[in-house]
């Protein structure tokens, strides 16, 4: 009971800080602006790396999801819902992370504008669909990031959002997130066919779309075509390279999805670091962060290869 209300307390403490970071996006952008790309969202692959249900238990546009769900209707997923909604949240993120460059970074009443837009999706997918279908198991951008970077939790944890499971979704991370990747991929898992899946495809390209973003500055919003094409670029790179990775070397495909998840996340800490040392009052904090975030991306990738290989041995034959 302790711990369902300290949760309960965390989702309303999450509703309020939306509230409060909207305000500002609007009333004090730049600082708005400063604490959420250099402060919050940092935060986010650090703790999904940990167990993504830390994030999922907590997500704001979660809790607006549950509090709608099911009002218009108790549609569980099928299968066709499943694979369409999944590349449109693949889309969603393909837009939005890129508009950072020339928008989002710079303009807190546009980014204030796309959360309460995200906000109402969440609202009005999840009203028409049984708990998470609607939203958080299919049109949340985050969710495919959210299945490659917690396929080896770290920690525990439990599932606080559903008191029963209706088993509303297909490839539900809430269940099991050590099992979604395989359960999203199915058969394919097995052999190539995995990156012609909409997740394979965005899992293989999340190193170089991420490189991508990086090597880029922001620019006025006649630039974006130019953005959208060098990360495009960068992504496609990536793909090609995990397609012949997969091809070409004596390597099970799981190990290639955990290296890739540390991979994506280990670049982003590389290339984010200056910016968070800044934000938080420790400019040469940047190469000790460096440091210690590249440290702990590769615990988390020695224990994922450690748990595979256990689990591989208990396999007869």
């Amino acid at each position: 009971m302790r711990e369902a209300r300290l949760w309960k307390a965390a989702q309303a403490a999450g509703l309020v800080l939306t509230a409060l970071l909207l305000t500002g996006l609007v009333l004090r952008p730049e600082p708005a602006l400063t604490l959420l790309w250099n402060v919050a969202i940092p935060l986010v692959p650090a703790t999904l790396l940990l167990n993504p249900l830390i994030w999922r238990n907590t997500c704001p546009l979660a809790t607006l999801n549950l509090l709608s769900a099911g009002r218009a209707g108790t549609r569980k997923q099928t299968k066709r819902f499943a694979t369409y909604s999944s590349l449109f949240g693949i889309l969603l993120f393909y837009l939005l992370v890129p508009a950072r460059r020339f928008l989002f970074n710079q303009d807190g009443l546009a980014l204030a504008i796309a959360i309460v837009a995200v906000a109402i999706l969440a609202l009005a997918v999840g009203a028409a669909f049984d708990l998470k279908a609607g939203f958080c198991n299919a049109f949340c951008p985050l969710l495919p990031v959210e299945r490659l970077y917690g396929q080896s939790p770290l920690l525990s944890v439990s599932n606080d959002r559903c008191a029963r499971c209706d088993l509303c979704s297909r490839a539900c991370i809430d269940l099991a997130p050590e099992k979604s990747i395989a359960q999203q991929l199915s058969a394919s898992r097995h052999d190539s066919a995995w990156l012609r899946s909409p997740f394979g495809a965005f899992a293989a390209a999340l190193p170089g779309f991420v490189l991508g973003y990086f090597t880029l500055d922001d620019v006025p919003l006649s630039g974006a075509p130019d953005v959208y094409l060098h990360i495009l670029l960068w992504a496609a790179i990536s793909y090609l390279l995990a397609v012949a990775a997969t091809m070409l070397l004596p390597i099970r495909n799981r190990r290639i999805l955990r290296g890739l998840a540390a991979l994506a996340v280990g670049l982003y800490y590389w290339f984010a670091a200056p910016g968070i040392a800044v934000a938080v009052g420790l400019p040469l904090a940047a190469e000790p962060l460096r440091i210690a975030a590249l440290a702990f991306v590769v615990v988390w990738w020695f224990r994922a290869e450690l748990r595979s290989g256990k689990q591989d041995a208990r396999v007869p034959g």
